[in-house]
């Protein structure tokens, strides 16, 4: 093979490269893309506890300020976590906070998730998906992990693991967010 057809070979595997790479970001762009702050909330739908449940999604909270907690009851950090969870919702929900906690238990575990609620005391909004589509949606590497939305949707703060949400820093991000106008 002489110097020419193996720099053409070269070539064409650059190219092929090339065009599989262009193809699967254009193709898979959802999939590549992180949820990171400053990122865009995507779009959600998970049902009410109620009897019968309501399917909410993200555009029912649009122009709020949204603390959204992807859980589940079986999970020993989110029990860790949901008390100070309650306690900044009662603290800012009356200033128009938006607690949104998305229980990815199993379907039929709705009573589970119920008990957990009124175990914890809990008066922010939970909500169940059944089928934890919310985790590929918001590419979770388990639970909880918490997402911090401004007025506009836009992720301002991501967290993965427990955190004590009553905390002093936590409070000053979003008493800031709090304080923008809505739109």
């Amino acid at each position: 093979m002489t110097a020419k057809q193996q720099w053409l070979v070269v070539l064409g595997i650059v190219a092929l490269l090339g065009g599989g790479a262009f193809a699967a970001s254009h193709f898979l762009e959802d999939e590549l893309t992180s949820i990171t702050m400053g990122s865009d909330a995507p779009g959600f739908a998970a049902a009410t506890l109620d009897t019968p449940p309501r399917m909410k999604s993200l555009s029912d909270y649009r122009g709020e300020v949204v603390v959204l907690n992807i859980w589940a009851t079986w999970c020993i950090p989110c029990r860790t976590e949901m008390p100070s969870m309650e306690r900044l919702f009662k603290e800012l929900g009356p200033k128009g906070l938006k607690m949104v906690a998305v229980s990815v238990d199993n379907a039929g575990e709705e009573e589970k998730v119920r008990d957990f609620v009124k175990e914890y005391g809990l008066t922010f909004e939970v909500l169940h998906d059944a089928a934890g589509s919310i985790q590929g949606i918001y590419r979770t590497t388990g639970v909880p992990e918490t997402f911090v939305l401004d007025r506009d949707g836009v992720i301002r703060k991501k967290w993965i693991g427990a955190d004590d949400w009553a905390s002093d820093g936590n409070r000053r991000l979003l008493e800031q967010l709090l304080a923008q106008p809505k739109s």
